[in-house]
């Protein structure tokens, strides 16, 4: 039964759906947006974002904040979690994790802009954030601050 993903049904909402084996295999769904005509901004918080160092097999942690502004689509949550999770058992960098799911997710719904923030957690004592946007902020929309604090260590 495999359907491409932005179909009228998504192939994952209302049905039992197993955590994909790696983020190549994860599909993402797409639902009509309901204000196509309206720009405003859709935030995705995931303080538990979880993958794999390439080098140490160790986990990597990090919280992520995708905004964006949609188009005709937006990202079905469901899909969107499904995809996520693909990442616990999979060896990536931080870099490559937090842009991979921008170029993902604009790939699926081609916003009209979209940001992504990983904070990712002390690994070898060194914090790593990585950011990456694509497109042209609509002028008016409100974007608030991604609220995720510079790391400070015990300070």
């Amino acid at each position: 039964m495999a359907r491409k993903a932005g179909t009228k049904n998504p192939i994952q909402l209302g049905r039992e759906a197993a955590i994909p084996a790696s983020p190549e295999e994860a599909v993402l769904d797409r639902v009509p947006n309901p204000h196509p005509d309206t720009n405003y901004n859709a935030r995705f918080t995931v303080p538990e974002f979880t993958s794999i160092c390439p080098v140490t097999g160790q986990p990597d942690f990090a919280h992520l904040v995708i905004d964006y502004v949609p188009g005709k689509w937006l990202v079905e949550s469901k899909s969107l979690k499904l995809y996520l999770q693909s990442f616990r058992n999979h060896g990536a960098f931080h870099e490559y994790c937090t842009v991979a799911i921008g170029k993902k997710l604009v790939k699926t719904l081609a916003p009209k802009w979209l940001r992504i923030g990983g904070y990712w957690y002390p690994r070898g004592g060194i914090p790593i954030d990585v950011f990456w946007q694509t497109g042209k902020l609509p002028a008016g929309v409100w974007v608030p601050d991604q609220g995720v604090a510079a790391y400070r260590g015990r300070g």
